[in-house]
This record gives structure tokens, sequence and C-alpha cells, in this order.
């Protein structure tokens, strides 16, 4: 396999991605006990240089499920039959995960409540109190 292209500027080099076949689950038949299409793809996180720190940071944040003991992010493929349409789906799941974590989330801008809605929600109150003030029994 080549180097995994996530887009113009960053390309993730084979020597950082591993992968096995094993046995799937799932239809299949006979043949499930017989072949191993399963793939379970591991990615070498800490040693990547070609991502940026925030964005390593962001995948062990957003993917912490994914990671094992040795802090590899683990992905696995059972969507076909074919050990090889399943490595290359595990591959771009994997060029998905890095591209969602390139793009740095815009900073929230703290926002005050508008007097419009400061009035709407006290005359609610209001209605309500009154409401509740004309159940009550004047005993």
């Amino acid at each position: 396999m080549a180097d995994l292209e996530i887009n113009d500027a960053i390309a993730i080099p084979e020597e950082l991605i591993t992968w096995t076949a094993v046995r799937s689950g799932g239809p299949g038949g006979q043949n499930v006990n017989k072949v191993a299409s399963k793939i379970d793809l591991r990615f070498e996180l800490s040693r990547c240089e070609q991502l940026p720190e925030a964005a390593r940071a962001r995948l062990r944040a957003n993917n912490g499920s994914k990671l094992d003991a040795e802090g590899r992010l683990c992905i696995t493929s059972t969507k076909t039959r074919d050990q090889l349409k399943n490595l290359e789906d595990a591959r771009d799941k994997l060029a998905a995960l890095i591209r969602a974590a390139l793009i740095e989330p815009k900073k929230r801008k703290p926002t005050k409540p508008s007097h419009g809605s400061k009035m709407r929600r006290l005359d609610e109150k209001k209605r309500n109190s009154d409401k509740k003030r004309d159940r009550r029994s004047d005993d």
C-alpha cells in the first residue's frame, strides 16, 4: 500500500499504519470460518509528525474509545466479505477522522440575552403566575 493522502499538504507514511486480517462474524455462511476478511487497522498517532499537535490532541479527545493501551488509533472494517475492500474502507475511515481533526473548532462568543427575550420570559412567568393564582381557592 502507499502513503495515505489526507489533503494536498499532508500524507501519512505507510510505516505508521499497521493492519491485520482476522476472521469476521456476520453473513458469509461456512466461508466466514475460513476467510479472514475483517481488517483491524492501527495508526501510530504519537509518532506521526505530519499532523500538527493540535490535530493530534483533537484526534485523541474525539476518539478516546478507539485508542489502545499504546496510544494507537484502532479502526476496524467488516463492511464487505473482501479483505482488500475492507482495507480500503478502514483507510478511508482513518482519513476521514484525520480530516475532521484538522478542522479547528470555532471559538464560542458568549452572548447575552436581548432585552426583548428577557421581557418575553418575564411576561410568560407573569402569565403562568396569574394562571396558577386564579386556580387557587379563596378559602
